[in-house]
């Protein structure tokens, strides 16, 4: 990589002075795409960015602590987002979605005449008025129910499922217990605290789940006699929005989409999941400008209903026509990027990661080596995040288009080895206050934001200027002919 180059912006404003204002860079300019790329980098201010994580974190002060989709708190951030890049000269628009939105009357889990303290998951199907009274079915602590041969020794038939977090969504853990037979699933934390966490809608979701704690997971393995489970769930049709806005210059039928879900959860304010993504792709739009000197169109999108299940990012994949989806040249996803004992992750496109998901479409190793090679220079050894599908690039890598990211971690504990070459704390989560009221502006990390932000806006510019090269992929027409 070269040396930043700083280009003058087109309103002749410092981005020290006034954070988050700028003009359309590189406007006529002759820069290789890499050094472009370094320059629009070069610009990503930690106090811009920093400041508009602090405005999310004052829009969930004034609306009862989140942001959460179908809040005011959400509508207040749609506004705040959409405001800024009018006033950047984007042309903006605000898709709405409809959904089933997902509600709980009645949740309860009993056993040996005592609660258990749980939480249903979020489109868990409801169980038979007044519940069901069966025996469990308790898989050995670490065999983790994501694959056929873990239920090998376990009768689940007609039984309640227990089962530890880990390795595989929950939504899978439900499906294969299901198809062995289970009534209900009961998923065990991996702390002792309950989280806001989902299924998926329609058939995805097929017998009643819960969550509950590691403690009470234990409890529940000493337990004998039956277990009582309640669960009164209903679902509605609701609406929600994201914001979408493209850069009116560059090619339209080579387009770089660049996202980062724009809600929180319910339970706290959603800064650094993820108003660390929303920060640093905004900031990086506002620094380009909506005219910059680029060679492909850039679209920045702030998906809406990210938490309850990748709904907007799907809605909106799943409403493009074929042509439309073909004149996506790549998805870059950006989900929390300043956690608290931050890790740096790099999310898996060629799939290399022992006993990953595997590979993305042709094109996502690619973009994984172009932000390997970013960390690199900055003197950072990032490791592998599978494409699990737990953000909104799983609707893009579906529909064949390359995919790629960066993390810096959630509920996953540091390793030795990650703390020696990172910083932080070994044996502590990379997040200790994921999905919790904790997510606040003073636990997000200034100082990973500092290497992450950057980062951001290194890719999106790059590939702007060029999707081929070394770390290209495929073009229009690769892409018409491979689908």
């Amino acid at each position: 990589m070269t040396a930043a180059v700083v280009l003058a912006t087109g309103c002749g404003q410092g981005r020290d002075e006034d954070p988050g204002v700028a003009g359309n860079i590189g406007v006529g300019h002759d820069l290789s795409p890499a050094s472009f790329a370094q320059a629009v980098a070069g610009r990503i201010s930690v106090d811009a960015v920093w400041s508009h994580m602090d405005e999310l974190q004052r829009i969930a002060n004034d609306h009862g602590g989140n942001r959460a989709v179908f809040s005011s708190g959400y509508d207040a951030s749609v506004d705040m987002v959409a405001g800024r890049l009018r006033d950047a000269g984007f042309d903006v628009e605000v898709p709405e979605f409809e959904f089933e939105h997902f509600q709980i009357a009645a949740q309860r889990l009993t056993i040996d005449d005592r609660d258990v303290n749980v939480r249903a998951l979020r489109y868990s199907p409801s169980t038979p008025d007044g519940g069901v009274a069966v025996s469990l079915a308790v898989l050995p602590s670490g065999t983790l129910g994501c694959s056929v041969a873990d239920y090998a020794d376990i009768d689940a038939a007609g039984r309640i499922v227990v089962v530890d977090r880990g390795q595989c969504s929950f939504t899978v853990k439900q499906q294969l217990a299901s198809e062995r037979g289970a009534i209900a699933v009961v998923i065990v934390n991996t702390d002792d605290e309950l989280i806001d966490a989902s299924l998926g809608s329609g058939p995805e979701a097929r017998v009643p789940t819960v969550l509950t704690t590691s403690s009470e997971g234990e409890r529940l393995r000493e337990a004998d006699g039956a277990a009582t489970l309640l669960v009164d769930a209903q679902t509605s049709i609701r609406t929600s929005r994201s914001v979408v806005a493209q850069t009116k210059t560059g090619s339209a039928t080579d387009v770089v989409v660049a996202g980062a879900h724009l809600d929180s959860v319910e339970a706290g304010p959603g800064i650094n999941d993820n108003g660390s993504g929303v920060a640093a792709l905004l900031e990086t739009a506002l620094q380009l400008g909506s005219e910059p000197g680029v060679e492909q169109a850039i679209r920045f999108a702030f998906w809406g209903a990210e938490e309850i299940g990748l709904v907007g990012s799907t809605a909106y994949v799943e409403e493009l026509s074929p042509p439309e989806r073909l004149d996506m040249a790549l998805y870059l996803n950006f989900d929390m990027i300043a956690s608290h004992n931050a890790g740096y992750f790099v999310l898996d496109g060629a799939g290399t990661e022992a006993g990953g998901p595997g590979a993305g479409p042709e094109g996502s190793a690619q973009i994984e080596a172009l932000f390997r090679a970013y960390f690199e220079e900055i003197g950072i050894e990032a490791d592998d995040s599978g494409l699990d599908g737990r953000s909104d690039y799983a609707p893009f890598m579906e529909a064949g288009i390359p995919v790629g990211g960066i993390f810096t971690g959630a509920e996953d504990v540091m390793t030795r080895d990650q703390a020696e070459r990172w910083g932080g704390v070994a044996g502590s989560r990379f997040d200790p206050n994921y999905h919790t009221a904790r997510d606040t502006l003073e636990n997000s990390n200034r100082d990973a934001l500092s290497r992450t932000a950057p980062a951001v806006a290194y890719a999106v510019a790059y590939y702007s200027q060029d999707i081929g090269g070394e770390y290209g992929v495929p073009g229009r027409d690769e892409r018409e002919q491979s689908r």
